[in-house]
């Protein structure tokens, strides 16, 4: 299991990573347990300007598709190119290897964001 200490999540199971000012985006591992084998995934050009809780993307798997909305605000850095062709990695490694974006200049918008013993409340798990 992953240590998720450092981690904070949404209400819509995105989680977020800050270190310093930069931030890393994706989803829970209960999110894609719900959502099943995940087959695309539509992610922001780098260079994008996001606020805290607007709409990044999408995300589909084989039972169902969704929005993905950004826990903090920022500045697109960076996106996992690896999800292009491997989308399974969000199933797979979703804290890891399937992270979805990073974020320049993070804000500090943790207001409404949850830490690993309120997400797992959240979830019933």
């Amino acid at each position: 299991m992953a240590d998720l200490s450092n981690y904070r999540f949404t209400a819509s199971h995105e989680w977020v990573r800050v270190e310093g000012s930069n931030a890393t985006v994706g989803i829970s591992d209960h999110a894609q347990a719900q959502l099943g084998d995940v087959i695309f995934l539509e992610l922001p050009a780098v260079g994008t300007e996001l606020k805290a809780g607007a709409k990044f993307g999408a995300i589909e798997s084989v039972k169902a598709a969704s929005d993905l909305y950004s826990p903090v605000g920022g500045t697109v850095a960076e996106v996992n190119a690896a999800l292009t062709e491997r989308p399974e990695l969000v199933n797979s490694d979703p804290y890891g290897e399937g992270w979805m974006l990073r974020l320049e200049s993070a804000g500090d918008d943790a207001g409404d964001l949850l830490d690993e013993a309120g997400y797992t409340k959240l979830v019933g798990a």
